[in-house]
């Protein structure tokens, strides 16, 4: 990746591009195309109409919609002034849209056309937000964001914003059954380019971009996989093209129309493509590489998709909380015969260190398993008006995963388990907390455990241990159905065992690895 040190901010991506090559395509969405002078120019336009909201810097702005160019714009016209994007997850049950809202303290919501009965419905509730403008170019009820772009000046607003400020807020899931903001400066997004140029280091051919490359976004905006990838291409002054949800179908098909030379995919999506009638028909010559990351990938699948796209792999480790920096597995590592290495997460690039601690802190030998520990100028700031959970979790500038791994005599890591219990389904992380909570209300039920289980197509599924209460008969049905109303789909349990009594340790803790034991009998490590 060229580092460009006249992009100091988000912002300074749109005014670079728009002035060193303003008539390149920087967004192709459905029937719509921009160029990067326009992109300069939306966005200050955006950036003028926030501050005329008479808005003070590091204000949340909260966005929930689906994928398109309109996003990206706000992104960066947030960043120019000196705000901070706050994408909220649509497949959100409401009164979780609503806890983020309320805890963001976001005064205005830009919010997708087809979203708005869910905002009506939570309305009432909101604390904070006084203003909502639909993402959309015409609505008979609220002010439209093309008519409220377009009437603000496209002067640079030229704030002074500082590298370090906060410019991104990402919600991930929380153990105590609320999700945590976490909070991403500007200079996370570009720093290892910075790092690397100081280095004198020789690019790598998958981090080496040109303005010729057509990068693909197709993962959701609210994910550091969509956002952070979105950015990757954007600095280098790339093509994007936009779908505004993932499908094995569209996919594909940008694949044929526009020659996309690199995507992000999560496993199960690439699974998804894989299947589709329409992949044996798909030219995937184009592609240089894929990049995959935020689940592990079986074995088999990755053999296939090499088979398949014939073009580079590469993987990613990471989490929200490090922007999806930590490892990497390169290209030449991936073998189409499968090899030792493609079981491991990869080693680190030049910035970023990782370190495996025992509970107490300390560094424990090669090959010997532990929590997974990450240094890097990408980490986050901290949570969002929670210090007790930034305090636990970055701890003198190491982000503890939670995750359990070991590295072996050539700094490749190898992850095994998750000390946090977290279960990753199809990409998206759902902690057992956030269900436990949601089940316990349902009249029938004694007690509750959830855990992840091995699933061909997720990766994981959500599993539900459920005691009933004497003499209640509740089924898998009743309860999937109750959970369905007050959590997102992907958090709902696939299935539902019913026990006697939920094993603990004497304090009273649930033993989570009892449970998950008999489904993780007989493989190598317990994430899928």
């Amino acid at each position: 990746m060229p580092y460009y040190p006249e992009i100091r901010t988000l912002g300074d991506i749109a005014r670079f591009h728009g002035r060193e090559r303003p008539s390149a395509t920087a967004f192709v969405f459905e029937n719509r195309s921009s160029d990067y002078r326009t992109f300069d120019l939306h966005t200050n336009r955006i950036a003028n109409g926030l501050l005329a909201e008479g808005l003070e810097p590091q204000a949340r702005i909260a966005v929930m919609g689906k994928n398109s160019d309109w996003y990206y714009e706000l992104l960066v016209g947030c960043a120019k002034a000196d705000m901070v994007t706050v994408g909220i997850n649509w497949r959100l049950a409401p009164p979780e849209v609503a806890w983020i809202l309320n805890d963001c303290e976001a005064p205005i919501l830009f919010v997708g056309k087809e979203f708005l009965p869910l905002y009506e419905s939570i309305k009432d509730q909101l604390t904070s937000v006084e203003k909502v403008i639909v993402l959309a170019d015409q609505d008979d009820r609220y002010p439209t964001f093309v008519a409220w772009r377009d009437e603000q000046s496209d002067a640079d607003p030229d704030i002074d914003v500082h590298p370090h400020s906060v410019a991104v807020q990402m919600y991930t899931s929380g153990t105590t059954g609320h999700p945590k903001g976490v909070q991403v400066n500007h200079y996370a997004f570009y720093a290892l380019n910075e790092i690397a140029d100081n280095l004198g280091e020789p690019e790598e051919e998958w981090t080496t971009w040109t303005d010729q490359d057509v990068s693909l976004l197709a993962m959701p905006n609210f994910h550091i996989g969509g956002t952070g990838w979105a950015l990757i291409g954007m600095y280098a002054g790339a093509k994007n093209v936009v779908l505004s949800e993932f499908t094995p179908g569209g996919c594909l098909q940008a694949i044929r129309d526009f020659g996309i030379s690199k995507l992000f995919i999560v496993p199960a999506a690439m699974q998804f493509v894989l299947a589709d009638p329409t992949c044996a028909q798909t030219d995937f010559s184009p592609l240089k590489y894929i990049v995959y990351g935020a689940s592990p990938i079986p074995l088999p699948l990755l053999k296939r998709a090499m088979d398949v796209f014939q073009c580079g792999f590469i993987q990613l480790y990471g989490m929200t909380e490090t922007i999806g920096v930590g490892t990497y597995l390169p290209a030449e590592d991936h073998d189409p015969n499968g090899n030792p290495r493609m079981r491991s997460a990869g080693k680190t690039r030049p910035g970023v260190d990782i370190a495996i601690k025992d509970p107490e802190g300390n560094l424990v030998p090669t090959g010997v398993i532990g929590e997974i520990c990450i240094k890097s100028p990408s980490n986050m700031v901290g949570y969002w008006k929670r210090p007790d959970a930034t305090e636990s979790t970055l701890v003198d500038g190491w982000v503890h995963t939670g995750d359990a791994g070991y590295l072996d005599e050539d700094g490749y890591l190898y992850v095994q388990d998750r000390i946090k219990d977290m279960i990753v389904s199809g990409g998206e992380n759902v902690y057992p907390a956030e269900v436990e909570s949601a089940l316990f209300g349902m009249e029938g039920i004694a007690d509750v455990a959830v855990i992840g289980v091995p699933d061909d197509k997720w990766g994981e599924a959500v599993k539900a241990c459920v005691v009933r209460k004497p003499g209640s008969n509740i089924t898998q049905e009743q309860i999937i159905a109750f959970a369905r109303e007050r959590i997102a789909g992907y958090k709902v349990p696939k299935s539902v065992d019913f026990i006697d009594v939920l094993p603990r340790n004497p304090s009273g803790k649930i033993l989570k690895r009892e449970l998950r034991a008999p489904y993780w009998a007989g493989r190598d490590r317990q994430v899928n």
